[in-house]
């Protein structure tokens, strides 16, 4: 049964795995196009996302639906009330939590990464509020040429949960799913 500080929705079935051996968190999302493909990407690789709220749009599971497009049937996500309920859950499950970050100290590729990570993404206009920084336990970058400030969230997403699960074998696992008769 779903906490009062949150929700979950699974649509569809993604009976080929288990669901990744690390999740996706967006604090605050500002850009329902890129919440859409975020829903996407963790579908496709069956990721669990985590939806801290509040959004800047209105947001609903019909609205969360409709952004992923015919993807959203496959995606699973837990929707949280506030910043505080999604860090004392995870934190409760002893769940790691790694910031994408313009200032992080390790480049996400020199990272290493583990099963029980939350990656967590800021949203575009505000990142996060400095508390997180404070909180987390690892602070990654993604190495950029001077005077650019930064990727699309999604993009920045993509590529470091793709190390991330390149790290950890599920890549192979997925190729080895998909490249089945």
């Amino acid at each position: 049964m779903d906490r009062p500080h949150e929700r979950q929705a699974t649509f569809g079935r993604n009976d080929e795995l288990p669901p990744a051996p690390l999740g996706l968190a967006v604090w605050q999302p500002d850009r329902p196009h890129n919440l859409g493909a975020l829903v996407r990407l963790c579908a496709c690789w069956g990721v669990p996302l985590d939806i801290v709220e509040p959004a800047a749009f209105p947001l609903d599971d019909r609205r969360i639906r409709e952004a992923a497009l015919d993807y959203g049937r496959h995606a699973r996500w837990r929707r949280f009330i506030d910043g505080d309920s999604f860090v004392a859950a995870r934190r409760g499950q002893g769940r790691r939590l790694v910031l994408l970050s313009t200032t992080g100290p390790v480049p996400y590729h020199h990272a290493l990464y583990g099963e029980d990570d939350v990656l967590i993404l800021g949203n575009e206009r505000q990142g996060v509020p400095p508390w997180v920084h404070a909180a987390v336990d690892l602070r990654v970058r993604i190495p950029l040429l001077p005077g650019r400030r930064s990727l699309n969230a999604a993009m920045a997403a993509a590529l470091v949960l793709g190390e991330a699960l390149r790290q950890l074998g599920w890549l192979d696992e997925l190729a080895g799913v998909s490249a089945a008769p």
